[in-house]
């Protein structure tokens, strides 16, 4: 079959052999699969990401000297099946499928390591078990986008945020546009996204944004409705106060049995939730100074270098940091549907499809954020 293949950083179009399903595998016909911004990582950075994953116990992701078949945001159709299935599904049947498989014990990254090749190609291998039917007759492109939507869906979720918290996007790029897109569907009333890019910015607005700034004019941090925000230390020793000076008139009152109920049921007064969808270097320092205390930073853009931020910074304002990466089948499943039942439109993220021998220009393309966000691949189209 035909496939991009990656190795020492450059991509070529080559013919390999078409997978055969392991147990409990089933191979699938590729009919889209988008460019992932850790695609383009790995095509240059791969080695410190091996070094990395190797760190945290898997050790399996592609190395620079391996070929390499990239594209973990695929949809396609059921062609056969391995021994050990239960064959669900009827040959034909279009799929998404979480991109991870499984021999024995050992998991390895669909697209990201050369034990899985990716969706790049004409057919990749999917795991019986992590496969789902696309319902309700969704088109193939936005099917590819539930992987980078559970994603952003995962990050939502690992928020907690509430409807009435106003939320910070830093960063209009895919993961951040598809976060903007989810705070939407889970009922935030504000979301304020930031950005450089007038093409992003746009998207941004796109895809449900209530107020979108350019940090070159404006802070995202004076976007978005002032009442009762939280804009400084002197704002929540303030709160005390006021508190104080009233429970303090009500005789004989065990005051601080409310306290503790507010901090038993999380009633304690909260700051926005800001998501850092950038990922190089300078980006939570940033945050950490600027954003307002008690503010919960999510970060889910990926940074591949050493960074540094002043924790008594975020000590003094109280802040809590959470990383967020992946998403479970469930959260998989649930994002499929979603898009499926137009919950959540991720349209707006599709910005261009490119055939296999596009696939290099494409990766050019995508360097510039003026032009594109997410560039399927179609494996049938010229």
């Amino acid at each position: 079959m035909k496939a991009v293949v990656c190795s020492r950083g450059e991509l070529e179009v080559a013919e390999i052999p078409a997978p055969e399903p392991g147990p409990g595998q089933a191979v699938i016909a590729v009919r889209r699969c988008g460019i992932c911004g850790s695609d383009l990582h790995a095509r240059v950075h791969c080695d410190e990401l091996a070094d990395l994953a190797v760190a945290t116990g898997y050790d399996g992701f592609m190395r620079s000297d391996q070929r390499v078949v990239l594209g973990h945001e695929f949809c396609g159709e059921i062609v056969d099946y391995g021994r050990g299935c239960r064959k669900r599904w009827k040959p034909g049947t279009r799929m998404v499928a979480l991109p991870i498989l499984r021999t024995g014990r050992q998991p390895q990254l669909t697209g990201l390591s050369e034990a899985a090749p990716g969706g790049y190609a004409e057919q990749v291998l999917v795991q019986e078990s992590m496969a789902f039917p696309i319902p309700n007759g969704l088109s193939d492109d936005l099917a590819a986008l539930t992987e980078p939507m559970a994603v952003a869906w995962h990050a939502v979720r690992r928020s907690r945020i509430g409807r009435k918290q106003i939320a910070f996007v830093i960063g209009c790029g895919p993961i951040g546009l598809a976060v903007i897109s989810m705070l939407k569907t889970a009922g935030v009333h504000t979301v304020v996204a930031s950005d450089f890019s007038a093409r992003r910015r746009e998207l941004a607005a796109r895809c449900g944004a209530d107020a979108v700034v350019d940090p070159k004019i404006e802070q995202p941090w004076t976007a978005g409705p002032r009442t009762g925000r939280i804009e400084g230390v002197t704002d929540i020793l303030n709160l005390g106060f006021d508190a104080m000076g009233k429970l303090r008139r009500v005789p004989n009152l065990p005051w601080w049995h409310l306290f503790r109920m507010a901090h038993t049921l999380r009633l304690d007064p909260a700051g926005p939730v800001v998501f850092e969808c950038v990922g190089v270097p300078g980006m939570i320092e940033q945050i950490v100074t600027a954003a307002p205390p008690r503010s919960r930073i999510v970060v889910v853009g990926v940074c591949m270098q050493t960074d540094h931020f002043r924790p008594a910074m975020a000590i003094n304002k109280e802040l809590d940091l959470q990383f967020a990466f992946g998403y479970d089948p469930g959260e998989f499943r649930d994002t499929l549907h979603m898009i499926a039942d137009g919950k959540v439109d991720p349209a707006p993220l599709i910005t261009g499809t490119v055939g296999l021998h596009g696939v290099q220009d494409a990766f050019t393309a995508l360097a510039h954020p003026d032009q594109h966000a997410k560039i399927l691949i179609d494996p049938a189209a010229s």
